[in-house]
This record gives C-alpha cells, structure tokens and sequence, in this order.
C-alpha cells in the first residue's frame, strides 16, 4: 500500500506514524533571520523551533504575495542582465470590462511566457493597459445619464465627455485590479489607456501620414449601421444568428402586361428603395421579361427595369430578386456593376424617411408589418412562410444592424495588406498554431477597405477641420490639432476664415493597431523604450480577434516603423463549459473567475487553463479545477514533509553536509544510491524536455510533464523511498543525502512550476532555508545536467517489482499494516543492486525485512507460494500461508464462486429465451451478453484462484 505525503498517517494528528517522531527524525529550525531578511509579514510560517507549513495554502495569501512582488520591482524589466529583452504588450481589455475566462486565459499564458524568460535572465517586460472602447464605454454612460433621467443629446459634446473621464477614473480600475488577482506580472509603472496624450498623439500622426500617402479617403458607401447608437460598426463586430423570421413573397406587375413577377424577400420594408428586379438569363420561366420594366407595389407605380443576372440563384425564393442597393450588401456591388442608382429609404434611427411616402417616420419592424398588412389588402401578397434568418446583430449592443450607405472616412488597405502577407512568407513572423496562417492569408488577400469613422463623441476625434461655406467632402484640412489646422486654413483662405472639427472618432481599432509602438514612445522613434523594447517579441491573444487586431497591428507596424511589430502570435481558444458550449448568460453557463479563485485558488486556476492546446477551445469544468486544486494540496503537502524532515538549522554539521553535495557533475550521481541516482536523472532529464517545451510554447505539455514528474515519480515514489533512510536507517550519511535529495529535487519543482502557480510556488520557496532571493527572480535551472541511464532502467525494475507486491497483497486482501515474507529471484547483478535497497524495497511493499530473501532460484516452498513476474528476469515467491489464512480464504471464495456461478446461470438463461432476444432493445441484449461474459471470466479466474489455495493446502499436509 502506498503511502504519499497527503495521507493522513503521515500529516494528520489523528493517527501519528511514530517513526516520524522517533530520535532519529531531523526537524527544520526556521530561525528569525531568515524571515527578516525578506520583510517578516511576507510569510505566513512561523519562526519557532519545529514549526512547519499551515494545513493548506491559504488562498487569501496570494494578494499579500503580490503586493510584495511588484513592491519589491520585480515585475519590472532588469536592463542589467544584458539578453534580448522579451517584450509583450497585453491586449488591452475595455476599460468597462470586468474579468471574464477570456481574460483568465490571456493573463495565464502570457504570465507563464513572461515568468519564464524573467527566470531565464532575459530583461522582461509585459506592458499592461486598457482600450477606451468607444462604442461600449459611451453605452454604459449613456445608461449612466439616463438612470439621472438625461439624454445624451441634452448635452453638450464637451460635457458628455467630462461625465466619461469622470465615470473612467471612478470605475476604469476595476478590471486592473482583477487581472492583478491572477498575478498578472506586468510593469504597472509603465500601463498605459488608449486616450493617454501620448497614445492620442500616435494616433494623430498615424492619421496624417496615412493621409499623405493618399492611404485615407472620405466617401459614401455601404456600411453596417447601428440605429440606437446612430453610428457606423466595423464589418468585424457585426455576429450572424439564425433566427426564426418569414419569406414574404410579394407581386411586382410587368409593365404593358397583366403578368405578375413574384418576389421572395425577409426585409418587405426595403422594396420602397428597388432599383431594379433581377432574374437569371437561364431561368426559362423569366427570360421573355428581361428588358421590361416592373412596378413597385406600394410606390405609386413606379417603374424599374428587369435586368439578367447570372448570380441570381434560380432555387432561392421565387428566382427573382431584388436589388435594394442602399439596403443590402449584395445589392450594392451588384448595382455599383451594373451602373444603378442607390436609393436610401431609412433614416439613421431606423425609422424610414420620405421616400417610402405614407410609411415615412414608421419604425422598420412596424412598417414590414404595416405594409404586409396593406400588401394582403391590394391583393399582392402571396404568402408568408416561416423561415430560417441569418441575422447581423451589433456585437455590443445586440441590436439588428442595418445596411445603410453613410459618409464615412476610410483606410485603403491592398497596399498595407500585402506587406502584412509577406511579412508572414518570409518568416518574419510566426503565427500558431500555423493552421491560423492560412486563415490570416484568406482574410488579408480578400481584404476590404476599413471604415474607420465612428459617429461618437467618446474617443480620439478625427483630425479633419472643414471650412465654413465650402463643401466638406471637396475642401477640408488635415492637422494635428486646431491652431495648425487654422493657420492653414488662413493661408489658403484669408485670416477671416471659420473652420469646425469633423465630429466623428476613430474606430477603437485603429487605435488599438498602432498599441505596440504607441505605447513605447511612437512616433518619437528616439524613445528609451521604443529603442530598447521595439519591436516586441511575442503577441499573445484569442483566434477570434487575429482580423481585428492583430492583422491590423502587423500592417500599421510595417507602415509606421518599416519592422513586424512582434515575431510570434500565439492564438489561445475559447473557454467552453463543461458540455463544450459557449459561455452566456442566457445559458446560465458563466463561470467567474473571481469566484473560482476563492473556491479552488488562483493556481489551480491558472494551471487548469495553461494545459488546453493552442488554437483549441477549451472546455472547463468543476472536475478539473477539483483535481489541480487536489495537485496544489498535493505540493503543498511535500513541501511539508521536505520541511519536517531537514536538519535543524542551527546543526551546522548536516547542513554543510547537505550542501556539499552536487548533482551537476557525473561522478558524484554514479556514487549515489539508486533511488537517489534515479530521481535526480529523471529530473534533469525533466528540466531539459520542460525547458524545450517552454521555448516552443507547449504549454500544456509543461504542465502534463512537471505534474507527471511530481506526482508519480517524486511524490509517490522518491519521498516514499526516502523514508527508509530518514526513519530506519542507521546511517547518518544515508539520511543527510536523502535530505539533500529531497531538498534539491523539491526547489527545482518549484523552478520549473513557478510560472504555472505562482503563488504557491512562492509560499512553498520562502519557507525552505536559505533562500536568498525571491523565487520569481530566481535564475531558471540548468540545461543538460548528467543522468544516469542505468540508474533509471534499475529503478523501473523495482518499481515494477514493488506494483507487482502491492497487486498481489490487494488481491489477497491483506490488511494494509500486516508484514509479509517474500522472496525475490534474479540473475546476480540485479540481484545485488535491488538487495541493496531492500530497505525501501520492505518499505515500499510493507515486507518482513527479517524474511526477505534474495536468490537466484526458486525456493523450497515455491509450490506453496504466490508466483509473481514483475519482468524479464525479476520475480517474486509471496509464501501464501504468510499472507492469508488459507482454509478461511478458501471457504470464502467457495461462497464467492457460488454465488457467481448462480447470476451467471440467470444471465445465460436470460439470453436463451428467444423472446428475451426478439423483443429486448438491441442495446439490451448487448449489456446482459457483456455482463455474462464478464462473470465467465470473474468464475474461472476464481476457480483458478481456489484450485492454488486447495493445492497449497494439500502440498502442507503432504510435506506436514
């Protein structure tokens, strides 16, 4: 039976395993000094002789640990160190947000990678901030003075904004503090909000050099338009949902002729803005009527030409569409083809204006109502049927976009696309996972131009000034600010001129896109940290932004600093509930990770996010938080045990012992004995496959191959060994080594986990002697240090012979503390190294050390003994009469197999029934055929079992 540092035996006061307490136990002195030289109220472990850890890490601990982190500077980039510098600039997250997994996700990955490379000794700098989120920002404020019973537009412009730097320095911190409950490592010194003076200067000069180079143009074309917030939306926050609607189908009579066309369409409102009807030249119901003219129903018979149209889909609707070019995206470019007007019949608020005559000031649902209504009566509905819509809705406000042609400032992005692209082919930047780069290749190579104007009043303004009495599209002035744009404006048209600011903002993104120069000091390219920081190494987000953000990032910083803003992307997921659906309220399926934190703590947390694969969502559940909640105690409770079980401090002997070992060097691991030898060889061959991982961004791999290692190899396996030399040896030098061993396995553990957990990590490193520095900027553990493969091979043999004990007393039922003899069977050279480490090998499977016999033949009461093969060559006699009372265990399974044989009697003549078998559900039939089969196999391996224990007996009688 094993017996792992978590069981009670070991740490509970209710059952005491007196060998712990026995003379020969060391406890850990953790003398005064040692607290004070790194700020006493930064521990929660007590200085008194003997103390150890608490029961459990305390979660609440983890703020206090952070506090003393970033007062310390760690989170601060070290120059001195001389390497490249690793440089991330975080995703922004809207100064409205609160903490959601999406940015439980990001924190996480991007805080390994920068906990990682701090520890490699890399200058390291992870440069935090916020996004002013035009749009959503302005909602919330918007609901804000409305609550107080006031309107937006009672305001003046410049008091609106007022109430929002107000509202953003009231509540614009609250999603800074939450990202720091992750132990988010970032230089807070340098965080920076996309409306700071020097980002909104960046901005300004982004839009003039953009202008110059005739990258930026303002015209009248289709966008996506939101009507409650009387603004255009990017193409990019428009979301798709199938909803139920209906397909009206509507009669447009043919001019000159009693014949009817029959229009399908979702949006009858729209029909007061045709241009045209369209059929395709290869539908013959409608061929005869190209070139004929149709009237609008409800329009007071106005008349619009029929036109052929390969794209029409002849299967869609009726086959004849149409083309409501001010109304439909589609219908646009179709009309910009063939040469038609745009007619618009909606005003901005989405009620439709005079074009649509009697219908005019109509909300648009009402009116498609309405004119139903009034279209049934006329006699020129057909029908209403149900069907299926794709509908765009506002991505943050949830309304239904409307298609509308607006005025609007927009980038031309072929030539910055195409940079972007290359970019990529050349290796000048990394995407992963690489399916992503076809994704980015597709959008960038389809790319349209980028509506960047924004009918706001909350974000950067747009640097455009017109002038009083000119046309506004023909004549206008680019400036950095208001003084420049009229002192223009008084060379060109005399010192009496007036001029007024173009109203719009900025789209939040085009901000956003200049983030990772922006916030070094851009455009002043001879800024500290734009010359030591740019370009920044990595750029860590969702693969649901890569268009909105990251494409965008890559063309401007090409455009703006002729350099790849960052080397490598690496695209997370999404996170998932358990059942692999989207997070919604609506579904009731959010998980907060604040409130994870305090049920399961922040590393468990962290640890359960970082093991998804990269690119892939990731489905969370109470399970797994559970079971890295389990492998946090589990850490916590080896840190314990290492704890318990060190030299005092004041035995300045053992501890000079303990630290003249060195594990860096072949000779002194050869001398060791195999337990040690073998752990410290899986160790570091552990650092050198981690740190691999680490340097490919594998983090799930990190994660499963440190906890495998801690679990299985040092947990259940080297710390169970090394009680053998800490309570039963009779060596001081066997104890000091293993102590040693304990220690120096333990602390790199924690190196190499740090960046997963690091709070734990931390509490569990501060508590063991002689740390001289914080864990956080302590240096990452070496590559390549010897191992020794023998050792390991060795090892596995007695950890194969050990399970192959452990299985067998658990078959047997022998009681956990019962001692049994055992002899073991080899060649000599195994023979002579597993009997060195009989002591552990007693230990492990609870034997008689007095009865434990090596040998390289069976023994004499081999026939009365339980024969085990634990591998090639390695094999084990259990006396049975040792481990059992025979004629009781015999008299037990006869009952067993009694009972055994009768349901599986009832089973076979359950499935020998026909009717049994011709009405039963197949599945049915299937389980009783799997369950009697099952019990087949439980009776003959039962009878074998009894056939031994009778033959056993009669051999002692015989031999009696």
């Amino acid at each position: 039976m094993t017996l792992s540092v978590s069981t009670p035996s070991l740490l509970s006061s209710s059952r005491l395993n007196p060998l712990i307490f026995s003379r020969r136990r060391r406890s850990i002195r953790l003398p005064q000094w040692h607290f004070n030289a790194i700020k006493p109220r930064f521990f929660g472990v007590a200085a008194a002789e003997n103390a150890g850890l608490p029961k459990s890490f305390d979660f609440t601990s983890e703020e206090r640990i952070y506090n003393w982190w970033e007062s310390q500077g760690y989170f601060k980039p070290n120059c001195e160190w001389g390497s490249d510098p690793f440089v991330i600039s975080m995703p922004p997250p809207n100064v409205t947000g609160s903490l959601h997994m999406g940015h439980a996700m990001f924190v996480t990955l991007e805080d390994i990678m920068v906990r990682y490379h701090r520890m490699k000794g890399r200058p390291t700098l992870w440069l935090p901030g916020t996004d002013h989120a035009g749009i959503a920002t302005q909602l919330v404020v918007e609901r804000m003075l409305a609550s107080e019973g006031i309107k937006r537009m009672e305001m003046s412009r410049d008091e609106f904004t007022k109430r929002v730097w107000e509202w953003k320095e009231k509540y614009g911190g609250t999603i800074t503090n939450q990202i720091k409950r992750l132990g988010a490592s970032c230089d807070w010194s340098r965080e920076r909000f996309t409306l700071d003076d020097q980002l909104s200067r960046a901005v300004i000069e982004a839009f003039i050099r953009l202008h110059e180079k005739g990258l930026i143009y303002q015209g009248s074309y289709m966008v996506n338009w939101s009507p409650s917030l009387q603004t255009a939306v990017s193409d990019l926050e428009v979301e798709y949902s199938e909803e139920p609607g209906f397909l009206y189908h509507i009669k447009y009579r043919v001019a000159g002729s009693n014949d009817f066309l029959t229009v399908a369409t979702t949006r009858p409102e729209t029909l007061f803005g045709d241009v045209a009807i369209a059929v395709n030249p290869k539908d013959d119901r409608y061929a005869k009527y190209i070139g004929m003219m149709a009237i609008v129903p409800m329009t007071y018979g106005r008349h619009v030409p029929i036109l052929s149209a390969k794209s029409v889909d002849k299967e869609f609707g009726t086959g004849v569409l149409k083309i409501s070019p001010g109304h439909d995206h589609n219908d646009y470019f179709l009309a910009r083809k063939l040469g038609l007007p745009i007619l618009n019949v909606m005003n901005r608020d989405g009620t439709l204006n005079d074009v649509a005559g009697l219908f005019s000031g109509l909300d648009r649902f009402e009116a498609r109502k309405k004119l139903w209504s009034d279209l049934e009566e006329t006699g020129l509905a057909v029908k209403k049927e149900p069907y299926t819509l794709r509908v765009p809705r506002s991505q943050r406000g949830g309304e239904i976009i409307e298609p509308l042609v607006s005025k609007q400032w927009f980038v031309t992005m072929q030539p910055l696309a195409e940079k972007a692209l290359r970019a990529v082919e050349k290796g000048e930047l990394t995407i992963m996972p690489e399916r992503f780069e076809k994704i980015y290749n597709h959008w960038l190579s389809n790319i349209k131009d980028w509506c960047i104007s924004r009918q706001l009043w909350w974000g950067h303004r747009i640097p455009v000034w017109y002038i009083v009495g000119k046309d506004c599209e023909e004549e206008y002035i680019v400036a950095r600010n208001a003084d420049e744009a009229l002192e223009k404006a008084r060379e060109n048209y005399g010192k009496n001129v007036e001029i007024y600011q173009d109203p719009d903002v900025l789209d939040t993104w085009f901000s956003s896109a200049l983030w990772p120069f922006s916030t070094l000091g851009w455009p002043d390219v001879s800024a500290e940290d734009f010359r030591k920081f740019y370009p920044t190494t990595m750029l860590e987000t969702g693969h649901d932004i890569l268009f909105f953000w990251v494409a965008r990032m890559v063309m401007m910083g090409i455009e703006f600093t002729g350099t790849v803003p960052f080397s490598y992307v690496y695209l997370h997921g999404l996170i998932r509930d358990s059942q692999g659906r989207k997070m919604s309220k609506t579904l009731g399926n959010v998980i907060d990770p604040l409130d994870t934190i305090k049920e399961f703590g922040t590393d468990a947390l962290r640890f359960t996010l970082a093991l998804g694969t990269a690119g892939q969502d990731l489905n969370l559940s109470t399970e797994r938080l559970t079971s890295n909640k389990a492998f946090t105690n589990k850490l916590w409770n080896a840190g314990k045990f290492v704890l318990q079980n060190l030299p005092s401090q004041s035995d300045t002997s053992a501890w000079e012992t303990i630290l003249s070992y060195k594990f860096d060097n072949e000779v002194s691991l050869h001398g060791a004995p195999l337990p040690e030898s073998w752990v410290v060889s899986k160790l570091h061959m552990l650092v050198d496959t981690v740190t691999a991982s680490y340097d490919k961004f594998f983090f799930g791999e990190v994660g499963r191959e440190i906890y495998d290692f801690f679990w299985s190899d040092y947990a259940d396996w080297y710390i169970e060994a090394s009680k053998a030399r800490l309570y039963h040896s009779g060596h001081d030098s066997e104890a000091l080594l293993a102590q040693a061993v304990l220690l120096y396995v333990f602390e790199n553990i924690l190196k190499l986990l740090h960046p997963f957990m690091p709070f734990v990590t931390e509490e569990l490193w501060q508590a063991l002697p002689s740390r001289k520095e914080a864990l956080i900027v302590s240096s990452w553990p070496q590559n390549s240090l010897p191992r020794i493969l023998n050792s390991i091979k060795r090892f596995e043999n007695l950890q194969a012979l050990t399970r192959a004990i452990r299985n067998a007393r658990a078959e047997y039922s022998v009681e956990p503390a019962k001692r049994i003899s055992a002899s073991i069977v080899a060649n000599e050279d195994v023979i002579q190294y597993i009997s060195k480490e009989k002591e552990v090998l007693a230990l492990l499977c609870r034997l008689d050390l007095q009865n434990l016999h090596f040998a390289e033949s069976p023994p004499e009461d081999a026939n009365q003994s339980v024969h085990l093969v634990a591998s090639e060559g390695l094999e084990a006699y259990l006396p049975l009469a040792d481990m059992v009372d025979i004629s009781a265990e015999v008299q037990r399974l006869s009952r067993r197999l009694s009972k055994m044989q009768s349901e599986y009697e009832g089973l076979v003549a359950r499935l020998s029934s026909s009717k049994f078998i011709e009405k039963a559900p197949e599945d049915v039939v299937r389980g009783v055929q799997e369950k009697a089969a099952e019990a087949e196999e439980k009776i003959n391996l039962t009878k074998n079992r009894l056939e031994f224990l009778q033959s056993t007996v009669l051999n002692k009688r015989s031999n009696d």
